[in-house]
């Protein structure tokens, strides 16, 4: 059974500001590759796999306009050419409506991890290629404090990593793999019946009392002494 979990980032300053680029960078090659798709369809191209659009973008790094890409990991263009092919796939297939494209301002700011570059700590992960200098003392800014201590497991195979931003906090989520359930419940429940004069009436004869109404018929009966009618 795969089990996601999702841990808020804790990025300093240049972090956040790194992780927004990556993001920038996967809106771009995700954008890049629709538009292809498009284009190549509209002039009665067949479809292109993420393959053939891999090897053109990385034909395009070479160029001084796009070379900045090569400051980016290589998994997280690769991985956004792959999400627009699917997308695009399933739209033929009829099974969604035709992909947009990513807006800077409205889309969801997110990339993907290549799971053997990815490593977790107790209490940090490191991410790939967020500086790409050599320095040890450089190699500290790969790694980003995480929110919780121990949420993920350290020896585990992670499935399908991504780091999100949801406005306010970037996450971390991953897939671990992780044995199914076999417990069987310690007892058979109980029925619960909800009601005006008392709030619940359980099946194993326990009741309990409306608290809305109580503290009601406590403010008029002490509105009462105070008038001196009780």
């Amino acid at each position: 059974m795969i089990k996601t979990i999702k841990v808020m980032l804790l990025p300093n300053n240049k972090q956040r500001t790194k992780l927004f680029a990556c993001a920038g960078a996967a809106r771009f090659a995700y954008n890049w590759a629709l538009a292809h798709e498009k284009d190549n369809h509209l002039n009665g191209g067949h479809f292109l796999s993420d393959s053939e659009l891999r090897k053109k973008l990385t034909e395009l790094k070479k160029t001084d306009k796009f070379k900045w890409l090569n400051d980016y990991s290589n998994n997280i263009t690769k991985q956004a050419i792959k999400d627009a092919c699917a997308a695009y796939c399933r739209f033929f297939k009829k099974q969604c409506k035709f992909p947009r494209f990513k807006s800077r301002k409205k889309s969801k700011a997110s990339f993907y991890l290549d799971t053997n570059k990815m490593q977790f700590s107790g209490t940090h992960v490191q991410l790939e290629k967020l500086t790409n200098s050599r320095k040890t003392s450089k190699q500290k800014f790969n790694w980003i404090k995480l929110s919780e201590k121990n949420r993920i497991p350290l020896e585990s195979k992670y499935i399908n990593p991504r780091v999100t931003f949801d406005g306010i906090n970037w996450w971390i989520s991953v897939g671990v793999e992780v044995s199914d359930s076999t417990d069987l419940p310690q007892n058979d429940g109980i029925g619960i019946d909800l009601g005006l004069k008392q709030l619940a009436v359980c099946s194993d004869k326990n009741t309990y009392e409306n608290i809305i109404d109580r503290d009601y018929q406590a403010s008029v009966n002490l509105y009462n002494y105070g008038k001196g009618i009780a």
